[in-house]
């Protein structure tokens, strides 16, 4: 490892993670000559601001609009910004979405429209179907989060309750042609759940999404439940409205996760890979790599030995708890406890959008020493734990890893490094 500090080393390959999902790296490799007539570009998502970016980089000034999260919009030169609320979205979001709908109304067979999604897009691009009202979306949105429900279940149910998502954005460009670019933020990188999949349709039917309500005790509003009743609005497959709409995964967790490996392995370390789609409780994952990281420690390592992981996992919050954090800092924290010091043993966990829950910390990195400097401070890891205080407990002891807006968002990126 050189002169480098473990810490330097997990935090150079968290780097290096998101660098490899930078819009202004990934596309200009997938991105087709600018076409002769008109063309349209809109899109969603905490990385689409800086994807609008990248192609005026390429095409010069063009006409369109996206949303992205505030904090995260780019100088653009024709794209219009808007930044809107996410996790749970704003009246800004609404009011944009209705205006990209009109943006794409009338378009013909000769035009062109560029859709440049990525994750947060669910939040942001939002058109509350039927007699939901914003308030309604927020409720629903807000009881998804706190539910514990991965992913792709979440994004099933609010595909559900749109009247954009689920290919709809798609059929609201035909006849014109259509190319999606995607930076994926869900485990498997199935586009229909990439920002809940605005220009793809999708097999699962309405019986899945009333299925999620029940699994996970959603209290849906009346106007949701009428919705639902009625049968959504989701496109099938192969709906002749998306069948002029290409969708093209550009940046994935596994390319992220193949960045930082070569870090590591650059650094003299051994890399073993689980796997870029790990799903769970963020506290029972956390325990099961440490376990698997103190194994590790005692089979008689010859050189250091870096264990990546990627996916997203999730938080069900606990009724009562009072305290501020989010999937990877829960992570790393249920980490520590399972490692109790244990020497040569270090990790990090971050969200590779800069946002781990609900607070604006990437994640946390941890060490040996970690438990020793909370009691210096006079905090009990336990008892954050229990009261789902992660972020507050890693501001304590200065675990914290915060980056701001990366502009990307190939969700969670997990480290543990392994000193012989």
């Amino acid at each position: 490892m050189d002169s480098q500090t473990p810490q330097t080393l997990l935090r150079a390959m968290f780097d290096a993670a998101v660098a490899a999902a930078d819009p202004m790296r990934v596309i200009p490799a997938h991105l087709p000559p600018r076409p002769a007539g008109r063309a349209v570009v809109v899109g969603a998502g905490k990385a689409s601001a800086r994807m609008a970016e990248a192609v005026e980089a390429v095409w010069g000034p063009c006409e369109g609009l996206v949303i992205t999260r505030y904090g995260y919009a780019r100088s653009t030169q024709g794209i219009e910004i808007v930044e809107a609320a996410h996790p749970v979205p704003d009246a800004a979001g609404v009011a944009a979405t209705r205006r990209m709908l009109a943006l794409l109304e009338g378009l013909g067979p000769d035009d062109f429209v560029l859709a440049l999604i990525s994750g947060g897009g669910s939040a942001l691009l939002c058109a509350p179907a039927g007699d939901l009202t914003l308030a309604d979306k927020q409720a629903v949105n807000a009881a998804l989060l706190a539910s514990g429900a991965p992913i792709d279940q979440m994004n099933t149910l609010r595909k559900h309750l749109s009247a954009v998502k689920g290919g709809q954005l798609a059929a609201a460009a035909y006849p014109a042609r259509m190319l999606a670019l995607m930076i994926s933020d869900v485990p498997g990188d199935d586009p229909a759940f990439i920002a809940s999949g605005p220009t793809v349709g999708d097999a699962r039917g309405i019986d899945a999404a009333r299925a999620i309500v029940a699994r996970y005790g959603i209290a849906l509003p009346p106007a949701a439940e009428a919705v639902l009743a009625q049968g959504g609005r989701v496109l099938a497959p192969g709906d002749p409205r998306l069948s002029r709409a290409e969708t093209r995964i550009i940046a994935a967790p596994a390319q992220s996760l193949a960045a930082a490996a070569e870090v590591a392995r650059a650094a003299g370390c051994d890399v073993r890979m689980l796997s870029d789609a790990l799903e769970g409780e963020a506290r029972d994952l956390g325990r099961a790599q440490a376990r698997m990281a103190l194994k590790l420690a005692t089979s008689g390592l010859d050189r250091p030995l870096v264990l990546l992981s990627g996916g997203e996992c999730t938080v069900t919050r606990v009724a009562g708890s009072d305290g501020v954090g989010g999937p990877n800092a829960e992570f790393a924290l249920a980490a520590v406890l399972e490692l109790q010091g244990a020497p040569g043993i270090y990790a990090i966990a971050c969200d590779t959008d800069g946002v781990d829950g609900a607070a604006e910390v990437a994640g946390a990195i941890i060490g040996p020493d970690t438990l020793a400097r909370a009691e210096a401070v006079g905090l009990d890891a336990q008892a954050a734990l229990a009261r789902q205080d992660s972020h507050g407990f890693f501001a304590g002891v200065a675990g914290q890893v915060v980056t701001g807006p990366t502009l990307t968002n190939v969700n969670d990126f997990r480290a543990f490094l392994i000193l012989p």
